[in-house]
């Protein structure tokens, strides 16, 4: 029988409408009793699918509750482009994740969830490039600490979601924090009053159920909510979504009191999966969350992880001093130039070789946690820093002075202040710098591969950039670190007042041969954009995250770029040319 094309597409239309109606029908008789409490979020972005992400909130227990996300190229959903249904259930704390496939490359899409008489608020969304583009921006965010005297307000994320004009967000660990009220790991009280941790979860979290409403909590937060609805989020974990200083098989802030370490982050991972937009490398295997993303020919991104896959126990200082003998330099050198000592673990090691070496991108970008620039300072620096106390200012400002002579070539200094400023020592064995060898390997890989290299770090709660020489001394790349969101960074952990945390990073520069910029005060993020000229980081600050209202603190402002190709691959001055060399 005979249709017209017309009559056709009517009905087509017509069925649609009908089948839409009947799903609003009956999720409205399933669910009605059901919030939304906790936003909505994005992640993960490919050119032809995205993952999207809510929780629904239960007034009453139920098994599962059913829950449509609507997709649609303008605010008003009128251009509706996908309409589907999944099911949130009690045993994955009713978090809905959705990997929407079949949309399109570079692509803004706006979405949001309906369940009952519930509707999300409303979250926008954007597709991964195809070639041909001339920029890629990316906010760089790490370490945010909900209370306020271990951190703050997360005002950071807020001024982001109102001012950031990018194409994702990138996180680079430290979402969540492990610790208790009552804990005093992390250094730091305010004694403002402020927000703090509820009383039912004021514990150190260590099972599932903890780890889960740690996470409720935080994405109660409005700012970060704000920014989740914004923009999509490429995410990877780094200790504190575990415990602290974590490693492959156990972690600092973890002892046997508080059970198997093995259970403890089987937890932790599988609220990560169930609570964050980031879709599974490997379902067999959770713990593989590194994973690569390709924004057209421009910048291949390739996120890390340095806690989990591979990395073993860290070194510790104490373990190399003796009451009587001192600090037993030749064993400790021996331990961290081991050839096999592990940050990434040989399966991830080969992976990201692999993948820089054949990356056609013009930038090739290391999204990770830890610091990757040989951070060493004069060794008689390492123990006071141990005893946090600001009587540290005063010894940096003595051998600063030393190495700013030493510098300009002062005939007059002596063996011995020559001495002082020669033996050095990397001041956080939690960082690449703990891992020389691995380091090495990826440096190496990256120089012999002619690739323009950018390391994108978090974790130290402040912000830095380092100039990237391998072994022999040439230019590999660069490093932009990002400030916390919240955390307090060194500038707390050596009480130190303003004033003196400015004069802290002026000294730390001229301390540590291949770091150009440091801020160890202020609270942050950056904004790093790329075209095929070059490569280029914003640090943004706000004046406070211990009170809810801020303003951005635009004279703290830094920008540097680098330029590709062999003979650049070095930090410059937006204003003032090359600044090392």
């Amino acid at each position: 029988m005979f249709f017209p094309r017309h009559l056709v597409h009517f009905l087509g239309v017509l069925l649609l409408a009908v089948l839409i109606f009947a799903i609003n029908l009956a999720l409205y008789y399933y669910s009605e009793d059901v919030s939304f409490n906790h936003g909505v979020a994005s992640g993960d972005p490919l050119t032809d699918r995205v993952i999207l992400w809510t929780r629904v909130t239960p007034q009453t227990y139920k098994k599962k509750v059913k829950v449509r996300v609507e997709v649609a190229t303008d605010k008003r959903f009128e251009n509706l482009v996908r309409s589907l249904v999944e099911n949130a259930t009690a045993e994955s704390d009713y978090t809905v994740k959705i990997d929407v496939k079949g949309l399109s490359a570079g692509t803004v899409y706006y979405y949001r969830f309906l369940s009952g008489k519930a509707t999300s608020i409303v979250g926008r969304t954007k597709l991964l490039p195809e070639d041909g583009i001339d920029s890629v921006r990316l906010a760089v965010f790490s370490c945010a600490s909900y209370p306020v005297s271990h951190g703050g307000y997360f005002n950071v994320y807020g001024h982001a979601a109102k001012t950031a004009d990018v194409d994702a967000v990138v996180h680079l660990g430290d979402y969540i924090y492990e610790y208790g009220r009552s804990s005093d790991s992390v250094a730091g009280n305010s004694g403002e009053a402020g927000r703090d941790l509820p009383e039912h979860s004021d514990k150190e979290i260590l099972t599932l159920d903890d780890y889960r409403k740690r996470y409720a909590l935080y994405r109660t937060d409005l700012q970060l909510q704000a920014l989740h609805a914004m923009h999509p989020f490429v995410t990877v974990w780094d200790d504190h979504e575990i415990a602290n200083d974590a490693y492959s098989s156990g972690a600092e802030n973890h002892d046997e009191g508080e059970g198997s370490f093995d259970i403890r982050r089987t937890a932790a991972i599988r609220a990560y999966y169930e609570w964050m937009p980031v879709r599974p490398v490997n379902e067999d295997r959770p713990e593989r969350i590194y994973r690569s993303f390709s924004f057209g020919n421009l910048v291949e991104l390739f996120m890390l992880d340095t806690r989990l896959s591979g990395r073993d126990k860290q070194l510790n200082y104490e373990d190399y001093l003796d009451p009587n003998a001192g600090f037993d330099g030749t064993r400790f050198g021996k331990d961290i130039s081991l050839q096999n000592r592990s940050l990434l673990g040989q399966d991830q090691l080969e992976w990201l070789q692999d993948k820089i070496a054949g990356s056609r991108a013009t930038w090739q970008v290391l999204g990770q946690q830890v610091l990757m620039g040989r951070m060493n300072v004069p060794a008689e620096i390492i123990s006071y820093l141990g005893n946090r106390t600001p009587a540290v200012a005063a010894l940096i400002d003595e051998v600063t002075d030393i190495k700013a002579r030493a510098l300009l070539g002062d005939p007059h200094l002596t063996q011995n202040e020559r001495d002082r400023v020669n033996r050095v020592l990397p001041y956080n064995l939690d960082a690449w710098d703990g891992y020389p060898a691995e380091r090495e390997a990826v440096l190496g890989t990256a120089y012999s591969a002619d690739k323009n290299l950018v390391v994108l770090a978090g974790d130290t709660h402040n912000g830095w950039a380092n100039n990237l020489r391998d072994g022999q001394g040439n230019h590999v790349g660069v490093e932009f670190a990002t400030a916390s969101v919240s955390s307090g960074g060194l500038e707390t952990y050596l009480k130190l007042k303003p004033r003196q945390a400015e004069e802290l990073a002026r000294d730390l520069e001229i301390l540590i041969d291949d770091l150009v910029y440091s801020n160890t005060k202020d609270r942050g993020y950056m904004i790093v954009s790329f075209t095929p000229e070059r490569a280029q980081s914003r640090w943004i600050y706000v004046d406070t995250v211990k009170l809810p209202e801020f303003t951005e603190l635009s004279s703290n402002e830094k920008i540097l770029s680098v330029f590709p190709g062999r003979a650049n691959r070095r930090l410059v001055s937006h204003r003032l040319g090359f600044l090392d060399d």
